[in-house]
Parts: structure tokens; sequence; C-alpha cells
């Protein structure tokens, strides 16, 4: 019995089933809303929750956290903007950006590597650190915090807002991202070296891993993942500001987290992350289409943190238990 159900105990397939009520229940409470075009195209409203969630999933399978994503976000926005405003092609500014924030991501995985401060406590002194400078350039540019920095040109606007072969650009950005990532955790020898420092550091670094490199590597993603988010925003909604990302950090973690991936190290997916970013969004989007209020639908993806940290660690406990009951079971068969 318990190697008929070990099959249906996987994480993911949990999610998957939650996606679908998720849709079924904002079906029924909200006119309109399971509508194909409607739907594939609010992924430009949270495609960035995922661009930012998917790198971070390295960081914490690592056992680490890096909540100053949102300030980088922020930081990489306001960087192409003040870039372009000063005649610089807005290519050319995004990369720039780009390169700034996975400086940003290898200050924090310094401070991690080489310290014995907790990544919670280095990150959030840097969140307020990157967002500091990014309201710096911000003034020095003499963008207002409400409008910003505005006027890109077409082909800028449409990275985000654009569509290919019916699909938006949003949907290709988030497979390439699930493509790379996942390729590069799950089928390199990186990727096992990932885990390996999550599951025990100490171990890794007698078996001769460069434990400092994977996770100096690992916060340089999430620079990048946060510049990427940011740049995304940026051409989203024609704008650049200091501020952009300021309400990200939730639910980026929220993703990674009900993904699967363990707080404490050592597990994760990049699907699983990717799955729950969707599901974090649909449920941003739903809960607005319902009328609540972004405090209200915060407030609600708050408590569904909490609730995946729960499920999530219940859900391990219970696979360990019909693991050692079926080894158990086995034995017996065997004798």
């Amino acid at each position: 019995m318990i190697r008929k159900i070990r099959p249906f105990l996987k994480w993911e397939l949990f999610l998957i089933c939650f996606f679908i009520a998720e849709i079924v229940i904002f079906s029924m409470i909200t006119p309109g809303f399971l509508d194909f075009n409607n739907l594939i195209f609010s992924l430009n409203d949270f495609v960035y929750i995922g661009l930012a969630a998917i790198p971070m999933t390295f960081v914490i399978i690592t056992g680490g956290i890096d909540v100053s994503v949102g300030s980088v976000m922020g930081l990489s926005s306001i960087t192409v903007g003040v870039l372009w405003m000063n005649g610089l092609n807005v290519w050319i500014a995004m990369l720039i950006a780009l390169i700034i924030c996975i400086i940003a991501g290898l200050f924090n995985g310094l401070l991690v590597a080489y310290t014995e401060v907790q990544p919670m406590v280095i990150t959030l002194g840097t969140m307020f650190l990157f967002s500091g400078i990014a309201l710096v350039i911000s003034g020095g540019s003499s963008a207002t915090g409400y409008e910003g920095i505005s006027g890109f040109p077409a082909s800028f606007v449409q990275l985000a807002n654009g569509e290919l072969l019916g699909l938006p650009n949003s949907f290709w950005l988030l497979v390439t991202a699930v493509t790379f990532f996942s390729l590069l955790l799950h089928l390199t020898k990186y990727g096992r070296q990932v885990y390996l420092v999550g599951m025990n550091i100490k171990s890794a670094r007698y078996s001769g891993i460069s434990t400092k490199w994977i996770l100096i590597s690992t916060y340089m993603l999430a620079g990048f993942g946060g510049g990427i988010s940011g740049i995304i925003l940026t051409s989203y909604f024609s704008s650049a500001r200091s501020d952009l990302g300021s309400t990200a950090i939730l639910p980026v973690i929220t993703a990674v987290v009900l993904g699967g991936t363990s707080i404490l190290g050592g597990r994760g997916t990049i699907i699983g992350t990717a799955v729950a970013s969707v599901i974090v969004g649909i449920m941003n989007y739903g809960l607005q289409m319902s009328g609540l209020t972004s405090e209200q639908t915060t407030l609600i993806v708050g408590i569904m943190l909490v609730l995946a940290v729960f499920m999530r660690q219940s859900n391990w406990q219970f696979i360990k238990k019909t693991r050692k009951l079926a080894s158990l079971g086995k034995a017996k068969t065997d004798a």
C-alpha cells in the first residue's frame, strides 16, 4: 500500500492540485476570471516574482536567505533610468544595471561567506544600503519618487508588454529562466555542490568543495535575479523608480518556500519554485479581482507563507515515516 501511494507524496503534485483548486475557487467567486487570455496575460503582473524567486532558490538551498532582493530591484530600475536619461543606449544601460546587481549579490555573498553573521542580518543591512544607494541615485537625477523616469523607447517597453507567437513575453521569460536554472541546479556538478553545502557545509568543506565560492555564487545569482526583475518591472510600468521592488520580498520568499525549498537548506527544486510563483501571482491577481485591497492581499500571502512552512515540514515528516515503514516492510519480506 505504501509503495502505491509513494508517487503521490511529491510536494510538486500537491502544488499542482492546489493551483487547480485556486483556479476553480476564483472562477466561482469572480465572473470572467476563467478566461484564458486574462490568465495568461496576467503573468505580466507577477512574472517578476518568479524571475527573482528562481535564483533565490539556490540561496535558500544552501541554508541562507536574501531579503535585500527588493532593494536590488529598485537599484536595477533606477540605474537603467538614470543611465538612459543621460544619453546611454537603453540596452547598454540594462547590461550595466545587471552587472551592478551581480556585484551587489557578490557583496552579500562575501559577507555571508567570510563572517559568522547570519545571512538574514547581513542582507537586512544591505537591503537598507542598496535602497539608500538607489534613493541617492534617484535624488541626484531629480526623479520624483512617484513618477520616476519615463519615456523609454517602445522596444524596451515591449520587453515586458509584448508578445511572441500569441503568448506574452513574460511567459517566454519565465520558461527560459526555469529551463536554464533547472539545468544548472539539477544536471551540473555545481548544482550538486549547492545541495551538499545546504545539507552539511562542514562535510562539504572536508570533501574538497569550495564552500565559500558556492555561497558567494548563489548570492550573485540572487542579485542577477533581482536585477532582471527590476528591469522587467521598469519595462512593464515604463517607469524607473527606486522603490519598484519594495513589496517584492514577501511574495518572492513565499514562492521559494511554498515551492518546497527547505528553509534549513539541502532541499528544493526549480520546478517547485516556478509553480509556486504562479500560484502566488494568481492568488494576488484573483484577490485583487475580488475587490480586496493590496494590504488585505499582503495579509493573506503572509498567512500563506506560514502555512506553507508548516505544511512542507509536515509533508516531509510524513514522507520519512512512510519510507521507514516501507523499508521495515521490505526487511520483513526478505526475512
